[in-house]
């Protein structure tokens, strides 16, 4: 039986901790946890950069195919005791498999023709990965992301894009305003999802792809984005709701995007 890691003083454990809760330190390190026999195993099928496998001896004696897999492509594996890894854990029934990964390297290159996501100061993990999740569902090609959204690789996030976080292209933009103009200038087409003087995206031309943008969650895309895009965007709303959820708009609005585009 391997050494069954139980201190919170061993350093892979505090390296775990600052992963889990520094974007500072993941950024750093070049690399995130994921949790949980799905993500991880997931991790492994995306081909993913496993460098360092942890579970405990009750989760590998009950997914033994998974752990074994998992265990193959890591770089190292470790035993940690369930006290332990529930402690590390950043969801409430652990299952007793974590996972330190490498970050994504493909970055999201901008091609005519093809279709996009652009987040502006979007804050909600949960709303960040929901959008993940739907843009690779829908076939989008890669996601670009300012500066100031929360980041892709926070435990929330990573839950919550099931595991588009390996393999969905992005790239993340400080310059997020001139960048979007950039694009715009290069004859892409970049749509705005604003209420304020749009088109419906039941009128809207999606038939040559492009970049739809979607801002905060309570203000939406700033004014200087909003005037760098080439369309501006409105989803219909006939209900007495003034606003939709940031990731049920952006789903609507990137399966818009996508749809037309295949069917134009």
């Amino acid at each position: 039986m391997a050494e069954i890691i139980k201190s919170k003083d061993n350093p892979l454990i505090k390296r775990i901790t600052r992963l889990l809760s520094s974007a500072k330190g993941r950024r750093e390190e070049g690399c995130f946890v994921c949790e949980g026999v799905r993500l991880c195993r997931d991790a492994v099928l995306s081909g993913a950069g496993i460098l360092c496998f942890c579970c405990t001896e009750q989760a590998y004696s009950k997914n033994v195919e998974a752990a074994e897999m998992i265990s193959s492509a890591a770089e190292k594996t470790v035993r940690v005791s369930p006290s332990l890894l529930s402690k590390l854990s950043d969801t409430d029934n652990p299952q007793g498999f974590l996972c330190i990964v490498r970050m994504n390297a493909r970055a999201a290159e901008i091609t005519p023709g093809r279709c996009y996501a652009a987040l502006e100061r979007i804050q909600d993990p949960s709303n960040l990965g929901t959008i993940l999740r739907t843009a690779e569902a829908l076939g989008i090609s890669g996601v670009i992301l300012s500066g100031d959204c929360c980041d892709i690789y926070s435990p929330k996030v990573v839950r919550g894009s099931m595991g588009a976080v390996f393999r969905l292209p992005f790239i993340i933009k400080g310059d997020f305003t001139e960048y979007i103009r950039s694009v715009s200038d290069d004859n892409i087409r970049t749509f705005a999802s604003t209420p304020r003087n749009a088109v419906s995206i039941e009128k809207a031309d999606f038939s040559a792809g492009g970049i739809m943008l979607i801002g905060n969650e309570g203000s939406g895309l700033c004014e200087e984005t909003i005037d760098a895009c080439t369309d501006r965007v409105m989803i219909p709303m006939l209900g007495r709701a003034e606003s939709l959820n940031a990731s049920s708009a952006a789903s609507i609005l990137l399966y818009k995007l996508i749809s037309s585009q295949k069917l134009g």
